[in-house]
């Protein structure tokens, strides 16, 4: 996984702290936005397990704290459910202008309600996807239990929230009570997948129903049978993140894979804008291969020297493993480790010239099993006998041709 640190400003001035996910091994294929739960953070356990499920399955995903929280600016009591809508808005933008306009909003709690609304005033976006969402931002007052008449009596009271202290003002209740979710929700006419728990003790599962009856279609509910929540368990954050992922991708433009084919035992193929990514295609098995960002590529998979010492190091303990089958030794696992460099030749004779230095592959391997210092040293042996260490010593040839 890799991931930006970003910051970007709202309408009302205030800088925002986000960071976006991005594919371990590839560009995005789309963008999207996630809202996090009233009073969390970008950082909270089940935003970024959400996400990086979502990046896993090819997302660049910006996640960001809201005005007042997290390590974004401002002051949480002055922030309202309206400016939350106005802070996704101000991050659909920051992607369009840096990167790609997002056509996915995602939110969790509050933020679900929170996307609905902002999906409505963005047109790049294509589909919404909401986690344990009200049905009515008037929900929310209930947290405040005993401190709301005190809210509305003094003007803010300070609440204890997820064990955090935390100052509520009143126009944030008049914000609240004035907001429509489900009427907003029938005139959207966007595909919406409505995730929920029936086991909510905190948003009710008939909150999902009230949406669910609201949206028009496409439309899809789906249950998160046991789930808390806050989604406290990986298990059902990260399922959550891997159904938004693969529901979207109905609703969203996703560029289909490049498919090699060969009548050979490998092929790649690099585009004159892919930097130095290589699509690979080895037998019935498809990867990435490139070179370090320091030296102009994107790092998105491993460089062919890097390939070529897998090769050794695959075959080296495949060939150990074999051996001791065959000898009915008990080998409980065995490891290759591999380094390739250009080092000067043992025992040569121009050692201090350039010319002189070789290609060498440093060998390391780790052998765990009841074996005794005999049966060790044989596998050494054996391992200098697999078969692609053998072609790195004999003689090769490459025969080259042009093909139209």
């Amino acid at each position: 996984m890799n991931f930006e640190k970003i910051n970007f400003k709202n309408t009302a001035g205030y800088e925002l702290s986000g960071r976006l996910e991005l594919p371990a091994d590839r560009h995005p294929h789309s963008y999207a936005v996630f809202a996090h739960c009233f009073t969390c953070s970008k950082n909270f356990s089940a935003t970024k397990n959400i996400t990086r499920a979502m990046t896993s399955a090819g997302f660049g995903v910006l996640r960001f704290d809201f005005t007042g929280l997290g390590d974004s600016d401002g002051d949480f009591a002055d922030s309202n459910f309206s400016g939350n809508v106005d802070d996704l808005l101000a991050a659909i933008d920051y992607l369009k202008e840096h990167y790609k306009a997002p056509s996915l909003l995602v939110g969790h709690s509050l933020g679900g309600a929170a996307v609905i609304y902002a999906s409505a005033k963005a047109d790049s976006i294509k589909a919404v996807a909401t986690v344990g969402a009200p049905s009515d931002t008037k929900h929310v007052r209930h947290l405040f239990g005993d401190q709301l008449d005190a809210i509305v009596e003094n003007g803010e009271a300070t609440v204890q929230l997820s064990g955090r202290p935390f100052k509520i003002k009143e126009q944030l209740l008049k914000d609240l009570n004035e907001q429509k979710v489900t009427q907003t929700l029938k005139s959207l006419r966007k595909p919406i997948l409505i995730m929920h728990s029936p086991q909510d003790q905190t948003v009710g599962i008939e909150h999902a129903e009230k949406l669910y009856h609201a949206a028009v279609h496409p439309k899809s509910f789906v249950s998160l049978d046991g789930a808390d929540h806050l989604l406290m368990d990986k298990k059902d954050s990260k399922y959550v993140g891997e159904v938004i992922a693969g529901w979207s991708s109905r609703y969203i433009d996703i560029e289909e894979d490049i498919t090699l084919a060969t009548r050979h035992n490998v092929v790649a193929s690099l585009n004159n804008d892919s930097l130095f990514t290589t699509q690979m295609r080895a037998g019935n098995h498809y990867f990435i291969a490139d070179e370090p960002t320091s030296i102009g590529g994107n790092d998105f998979g491993p460089n062919p020297y890097e390939l070529l010492s897998s090769g050794l190091a695959a075959c080296t303990v495949m060939t150990i493993q074999m051996y001791a089958r065959r000898k009915k030794w008990l080998i409980e696992n065995v490891e290759c480790h591999v380094d390739y460099d250009k080092q000067h030749a043992i025992d040569c004779e121009n050692c201090e010239e350039s010319s002189a230095k070789i290609d060498t592959f440093t060998r390391e391997i780790k052998i765990t099993g009841d074996l005794d210092e005999k049966q060790l040293q044989r596998l050494l042996q054996i391992a200098d006998k697999c078969p692609v260490h053998k072609t790195l010593h004999s003689d090769t040839q490459v025969v080259t041709k042009l093909v139209r």
